[in-house]
């Protein structure tokens, strides 16, 4: 069950990115748009800090894609990565479980 436990807490983990992910998103669509703007210093720091926390995540990805005129889809090919890997562990996790009930 030790596996189990480990499996889980990776899953915690990719539900955490994804969130940290949609925030950032509607943050900077907020900021776009003008409904909010960076002069406020709880959302400037907020905005930086979710920047430094998901640079590394988008950096990669950025090299590999082309240039699509502006628009970032680094953010929507990590969504998808952190999707593939909930699937991979849920899977992994069924199949932990039925080992050990057998």
């Amino acid at each position: 069950m030790f596996a189990l436990t480990i499996i889980q807490i990776l899953q915690v983990l990719l539900d955490v990115i994804w969130w940290i992910i949609f925030v950032q998103f509607i943050l900077s669509l907020l900021i776009v748009f003008n409904v909010i703007n960076t002069s406020n210093n709880f959302i400037r720091s907020l905005h930086y800090g979710l920047d430094r926390v998901t640079e590394p995540m988008y950096r990669p990805i950025r090299r590999l894609l082309p240039n699509a005129g502006g628009i970032d889809f680094s953010p929507m090919v990590v969504l998808i990565l952190i999707a593939i890997g909930d699937i991979i562990l849920r899977n992994l996790a069924i199949s932990v479980v039925s080992s050990a009930v057998v």
